[in-house]
């Protein structure tokens, strides 16, 4: 019996992750890795008790994008199959971008197409220096269709034109300089770095921190304009009048720990 290709765990303080687990094909997707993603990411986005997720490739690469041989497959699909197919994988990354809990990818190895896609729909990416990304798919004469919104979205339409088009591979430090990745650590401090950052979430509100990345979400894509701050305004009261909001100014100002940190 074949492993799971998706391996979910939790920990006591709400931490879960999400593992790719197809080490031997260096973690590239296929149907069943993109069906188990979008049920691991839709399972934990409904569980409040789950404050935040760690996204995590097993083995030496993070992810190698598709699966050749799923691609050779889906070449003898009908148009209505292939379609079929594409949109699970953009169901599957939207279902990572709109995670309700705040999303770390931890990144190693290569990371080609589709798992640079799955790399921009985080919310915040640490990378091992010697990690070495690439957006392939012009090579094999496609194009990075599905996650174009997720990769545009983080490195620019003008650095896409450059990157979609030459399939040029580029090192973390680009990575990192391009926008696409927050932090890079050498890659055996890479789990340290991971846990820095989970410690520093695991500070905030639960609350907040859904509240936060819906703010995000809705004001990056609206002008400034009276629906914009009547929105913000709204989200800000609400949080104030909020059980949450007065636990954490009470502990502040008793100058204790709030319970979620406890």
């Amino acid at each position: 019996m074949e492993p799971e290709s998706v391996v979910t765990s939790f920990d006591a303080s709400g931490v879960a992750t999400i593992t790719l687990n197809r080490p031997q094909a260096h973690n590239a997707f296929d149907e069943a890795m993109i069906a188990g993603l979008t049920k691991a990411f839709r399972n934990i986005g409904s569980r409040d008790q789950v404050r935040l997720v760690i996204l995590a490739g097993e083995g030496k690469n993070f992810c190698a994008g598709a699966d050749l041989h799923w691609m050779r497959r889906a070449a003898g699909f009908s148009k209505d199959e292939n379609l079929r197919d594409a949109l699970a994988a953009a169901e599957m990354l939207r279902a990572a971008d709109q995670l309700p809990q705040p999303l770390i990818a931890k990144v190693q190895g290569l990371v080609l197409g589709g798992g640079v896609g799955l790399v921009a729909a985080a919310d915040i990416v640490i990378a091992a220096e010697d990690a070495e990304f690439g957006l392939s798919e012009v090579l094999l004469g496609l194009i990075p269709a599905v996650i174009s919104p997720y990769v545009i979205r983080a490195i620019g339409a003008r650095q896409a034109r450059r990157f979609f088009l030459t399939a040029e591979r580029f090192p973390a430090a680009e990575a990192r300089r391009l926008g696409l990745l927050h932090e890079t650590a050498p890659a055996a401090k890479l789990a340290e770095k991971v846990d820095e950052i989970s410690t520093a979430l695991l500070r905030g509100g639960p609350k907040a921190l859904r509240a936060a990345k819906e703010l995000i979400a809705r004001v990056s894509s609206q002008p400034i304009d009276e629906a914009t701050i009547r929105y913000t305004a709204e989200r800000i009261a609400a949080m104030r009048a909020g059980d949450e909001a007065a636990e954490g100014i009470s502990a502040f100002l008793e100058k204790r720990p709030p319970h979620w940190r406890k």
